[in-house]
């Protein structure tokens, strides 16, 4: 069956462009993300990955570790990498983040990301645009899934890194449209008397017809 949100992430071993890869062993004590793309040398696909390639700064910053997964070759793999690079103007001449061959299947079939809509020349199914997130407890914190004619926002996935990292520790929550630096909402299991002890920026309390106080607010705690 598919991962769960909560589950422990599956393990596994797989070559990769930077050599053969066990999972659990590569993402040992970090934030990790693993993304799919349906093919090589396709135009949506050459965008993501070049995009990724952009943010890695932004992913160290955050102790996060990234690797992408398709069901093509390593060889094919390897060779892409040269058109990634010039299609997105990149200053570097490699990737800075493995991108893992599952040409059998095993994984993206575990990880219930294959999309029967999008076929290879044998009439074999691709993969679709996933998003695993997995805490340094090696379990799932957040999936998304993409049709392939979707290329995916990895701004919005840096701004979920960032929601899922701060309240991983702390009683608070982030509202619709929340970004990093953004007021959070104090979370319906502390009363606002303990709220108010807890933060010590404050928690602000909006009235609503209702009466109950739950929609309170506080500035970023961290």
């Amino acid at each position: 069956m598919p991962v769960h949100l909560g589950d422990v992430f599956i393990d596994f071993e797989a070559d990769s462009t930077q050599g053969k890869l066990k999972w659990h062993d590569f993402i040992e004590g970090s934030w990790a993300i693993l993304f799919s793309h349906p093919d090589d040398f396709t135009p949506v696909c050459t965008t993501e990955l070049g995009s990724v390639q952009v943010l890695i700064p932004e992913f160290e910053k955050r102790g996060v570790k990234v690797a992408a997964l398709s069901c093509n070759i390593c060889e094919s793999h390897k060779a892409w990498i040269a058109d990634i690079v010039a299609a997105n103007k990149l200053s570097v001449d490699d990737l800075a983040y493995p991108i893992i061959a599952d040409p059998q299947r095993e994984v993206a079939h575990a990880l219930g990301m294959l999309d029967d809509s999008v076929k290879d020349d044998k009439g074999m199914p691709m993969t679709c645009r996933a998003v695993f997130i997995i805490g340094p407890d090696k379990k799932l914190k957040l999936s998304l899934l993409y049709p392939a004619s979707t290329g995916r926002n990895f701004g919005e996935i840096i701004r979920v890194l960032d929601s899922l990292q701060m309240t991983a520790g702390l009683s608070v929550a982030t509202p619709a449209n929340w970004k990093s630096g953004d007021a959070c909402m104090v979370l319906p299991t502390l009363s606002t008397a303990e709220a108010k002890e807890k933060f010590t920026k404050g928690v602000d309390v909006m009235p609503v017809p209702s009466g109950k106080e739950y929609m309170r607010f506080t500035p970023d705690p961290r």
